[in-house]
């Protein structure tokens, strides 16, 4: 393990028309062609993201939205569909909400949350939408880039922003969601993996490993929110 570490340390969305069923509720689906263009991107930078990449390598785990069905009848609540790309291997994931933020998460909860119980203690801070004009195409700027911000905090209150801007708001909340789920999934797996390098590092009495993996673990913490393991960990190193 601790070799390891030593060695180591787009795809644009479109909205197809919408259309509504036979209750009368909102359907439509997004549909994943291969290339994304310079106005569909993520733009999260995130402080302990070098870190956590570092640690885990080739394990990192990475999310990707491949296609996004949403059925939503006003009032009463939608269902996400998703394909996800948990690296190479597409995954189907399914949740109910009051919208597609809470529908999504529902969905990614689900499916991750028993692993990695640190998501189950995630709270929603803000959500903005912005629109940049300038880069509208129809008169009517409705087909203009908009920035979505998701806020979110941990168990210790630390604000953590996800960003997206796309022509498709839906994509990039959609987006958005997955990177947050992402990027927690990886902060608790990297301490997990610091935590056995460091009891390997003591075990073979490499004092300067154990210093390094020590403080590794102090920055990553930051990044993760309360789970069983993780807090188990803490008291044990204090």
């Amino acid at each position: 393990m601790a070799a390891e570490l030593d060695e180591h340390v787009g795809h644009r969305v479109g909205t197809m028309p919408q259309r509504r069923d036979k209750r009368g509720a909102r359907t439509f689906r997004i549909a994943a062609p291969v290339a994304r263009d310079c106005y569909d991107r993520a733009v999260t930078i995130l402080e302990h993201d070098p870190l956590i990449r570092r640690v885990l390598g080739t394990q990192f785990l990475q999310l990707a939205l491949k296609r996004l069905s949403l059925d939503e009848e006003p009032g009463t609540g939608s269902t996400v569909k998703a394909t996800i790309a948990e690296g190479d291997m597409p995954v189907e994931v399914e949740g109910r909400g009051v919208g597609v933020v809470d529908a999504l998460y529902a969905g990614l909860l689900a499916r991750y949350g028993g692993e990695y119980q640190s998501l189950k203690t995630l709270q929603l801070a803000g959500f903005h939408v912005a629109a940049d004009l300038e880069t509208k195409k129809a008169q009517a700027a409705t087909d203009a880039v908009g920035k979505v911000t998701l806020d979110v905090t941990n168990s210790d209150g630390r604000r953590f922003s996800f960003t997206d801007a796309s022509r498709s708001v839906t994509a990039s909340t959609a987006r958005a969601v997955i990177a947050a789920v992402q990027y927690f999934i990886n902060a608790e797996r990297a301490f997990i993996t610091l935590y056995n390098a460091r009891r390997d590092a003591i075990a073979r009495g490499r004092e300067d490993l154990v210093a390094r993996y020590t403080a590794e673990m102090a920055e990553v913490v930051e990044s993760t929110s309360y789970a069983e393991v993780i807090a188990n960990i803490r008291k044990e190193l204090q």
